[in-house]
């Protein structure tokens, strides 16, 4: 058996994305959605969830690239500096902080926590969780993840593996970054295995990030190994509130949007009889798929 989530990144982070994750949920093939506890359009991305009950969201997880939940004075480990107050940009940054032992696990557990209780308190029942630029894959993270998973009675992460089937990296940079990750799998699978934490096998579409073309999903989708995957995507409109915000994904979101709502796919997941299910049903062990409109 097949099964897939496929998870939409970056509810609230502007009005324009949120608008495409809704529409790749209504009209095309999402069924799940991680929203930004400290996104800039936090409040709508909750208001447009919570007219969506049946749509599973989780806590997109950030801790790069963005603003904490907690007063900056309690996490110093975490921000750049009493001056700038917010998370550091660079990913390979907080890699090489994480690798000396400078990030305080303590402080991790308590900022995942306080973004889980923004969502919370704002209504929005937390079904899983994932990370901004899959930062959990490294030991301290994950550590505080699964920390706050346990102590807030959430039953499912993402598990940002992706099959070296599907590891094939061009540009220089991104091979190197994912190099360095790939260190860290055995100890990811074995910490989630003694947490008794649900996840998926794996990831599918990580590396396609920002280049992803009709083709290419479909090649994913029909490679697609037997199991429970996530596809991540990262649909959207690149309108004028996008070219404020520091992504690189801007143009890829429009295309993303179009891939998932294509009539194409939607046969796609029917003749390669593959289930289309939701991290709500993961996390509550629910077999069931969700049935195409």
């Amino acid at each position: 058996m097949r099964r897939l989530i496929i998870n939409a990144d970056d509810f609230g982070l502007t009005s324009g994305v949120n608008q495409g994750i809704v529409e790749s949920y209504e009209n095309g093939v999402v069924t799940s959605a991680s929203l930004m506890a400290c996104g800039p359009r936090f409040a709508e991305a909750v208001a447009l969830a919570k007219s969506r009950p049946a749509l599973s969201v989780g806590c997109h997880v950030v801790m790069v690239d963005g603003r904490p939940a907690l007063d900056p004075r309690q996490i110093p480990s975490l921000i750049c500096s009493a001056r700038t107050p917010s998370f550091r940009q660079s990913l390979m940054r907080v890699l090489c902080l994480a690798a000396v032992g400078k990030l305080d696990h303590g402080e991790i557990a308590a900022e995942i926590t306080a973004q889980i209780m923004r969502l919370r308190r704002a209504g929005i029942q937390v079904s899983h969780l994932d990370s901004h630029k899959h930062t959990h894959i490294l030991p301290a993270m994950l550590r505080g993840m699964l920390r706050a998973a346990k102590d807030c009675g959430i039953g499912a992460i993402r598990n940002p593996f992706e099959p070296f089937l599907f590891a094939r990296v061009r540009h220089w940079k991104r091979h190197f970054q994912l190099r360095m990750l790939q260190r860290y799998r055995h100890s990811f699978h074995s910490a989630l295995a003694e947490s008794g934490v649900r996840s998926p096998d794996g990831c599918v579409g990580i590396v396609a990030t920002g280049g992803l073309s009709l083709p290419t999903f479909q090649a994913l989708v029909e490679s697609l190994p037997e199991g429970t995957w996530e596809f991540v995507t990262h649909p959207g409109y690149n309108d004028a509130e996008l070219a404020t915000v520091h992504t690189r994904l801007r143009a890829s979101r429009e295309q993303e949007l179009k891939i998932l709502t294509s009539p194409q796919i939607k046969e796609l997941f029917t003749q390669e009889q593959i289930q289309l299910i939701s991290y709500q049903a993961l996390a509550s062990g629910e077999e069931s798929n969700r049935f195409l409109k």
